[in-house]
């Protein structure tokens, strides 16, 4: 047994309530939340906030914090998926750090915030398992909004960072979908984002007590860090084709008086094994008397309607001067094409799949 054949078999004990993953096709939408770490943030005032004999630039550190995304997509079939992404994160600071030439111990509070719009193209990497990876990009533009992020210091002195400011961001996406057999269409995603904006330019205003002793700005950076779980719903989802079992050799199923000649992958010719049933095909033929022998020629779903039609034909064809060359007479013999319309196995449109090639040869 194949190593590929174990992990098949493996995962499908393992974890008996997930499908078999096909692409993507058509409009999807998807959520997910969870942990968010912004980064520690590097603090630039400008120059009417400068204080003498100290330094107005430090960094902000932040607890961890929680977030979500909720988008809307399409994917094209292939693995290629494209969406427009909302997002919000937010964090709590936790401690301020430099500041040089301030007194000791610097306080800290307030929230960060991060939200705005994302336009994502990621790709769906189909390794036949019961988990598709993916990778992403994406680009937008996001708001980094302060809330009353407040630095304290014993005499009374302090600095408040709040308002937004939007600029232009980027993002990387890992992720992993795991389909849900039991709905089609349904899985469940886990993902790490990592999400940053150019720096931010937000209202800041320096108190002695009470009393305003400046107003300005000051510059702050945003990178953020995610781990998402999350659900994803593709719209018109084809069920799950059926698990059908390989054609046995032609001398076991002769009750059933029909024979399943399969082709290689946009090929009409003959193999050695397609000619083996053929050739069994033609002596039951002619050891149990039969007197019409129809021989259906089908196409899987990759190329066009058109294009499968003629495919069929010519294996149909095919079959039947084989047929013809071991002592069937043509006279005896229905020849059909069906192209991709009745397929063995139901896929969606675009997919190769191996048993939907094939000539029936059914003896009446």
């Amino acid at each position: 047994m194949s190593l590929r054949k174990v992990a098949l078999a493996g995962a499908a004990l393992l974890v008996p309530g997930l499908a078999f993953a096909q692409p993507v096709s058509g409009v999807y939408v998807a959520a997910g939340a969870g942990l968010n770490w912004l980064q520690e943030s590097d603090v630039t005032g400008t120059r009417n906030l400068q204080t003498p004999g100290a330094s107005t630039n430090g960094s902000l550190e932040f607890e961890m914090g929680w977030g979500g995304v909720i988008s809307v997509g399409y994917g094209f079939g292939n693995g290629l998926r494209a969406e427009i992404e909302g997002t919000y994160r937010q964090n709590e600071v936790d401690s301020v750090s430099g500041f040089a030439g301030l007194p000791r111990p610097l306080r800290v509070s307030g929230t960060a915030r991060t939200y705005g719009v994302m336009a994502n193209a990621l790709y769906d990497f189909d390794l036949g398992l019961p988990v598709v990876p993916y990778l992403g990009v994406g680009a937008g533009y996001l708001w980094t909004d302060y809330d009353s992020v407040e630095m304290r210091i014993p005499n009374g002195t302090s600095a408040t960072i709040d308002g937004h400011d939007g600029q232009f961001a980027y993002q990387g996406i890992l992720g992993a979908a795991f389909p849900i057999s039991a709905v089609p269409g349904l899985a469940i995603t886990a993902e790490y984002r990592y999400t940053a904006t150019l720096d931010a330019e937000l209202d800041t205003v320096a108190r002695v007590g009470s009393a305003v002793a400046a107003r300005g700005s000051t510059e702050v950076e945003n990178h953020n860090h995610a781990l998402f779980v999350g659900v994803r719903y593709a719209f018109g989802a084809a069920p799950p084709p059926p698990v059908v079992a390989p054609a046995q050799p032609a001398a076991a199923p002769a009750p059933a008086r029909t024979f399943l000649v399969f082709f290689d992958f946009d090929r009409a010719d003959l193999t050695d094994r397609a000619r083996s049933i053929i050739a069994e095909a033609a002596t039951n033929t002619q050891r149990t008397g039969t007197t019409r022998i129809e021989v259906s020629g089908h196409a899987d779903r990759s190329g066009t309607p058109q294009y499968n039609q003629r495919l069929s034909e010519r294996r149909a064809q095919a079959v039947a001067a084989e047929l013809e060359r071991r002592g069937v007479p043509r006279s005896a013999m229905v020849i059909q094409a069906f192209g991709e319309t009745r397929p063995l196995v139901p896929t969606a449109d675009g997919v190769r799949e191996p048993q939907n090639r094939r000539v029936e040869i059914v003896l009446r």
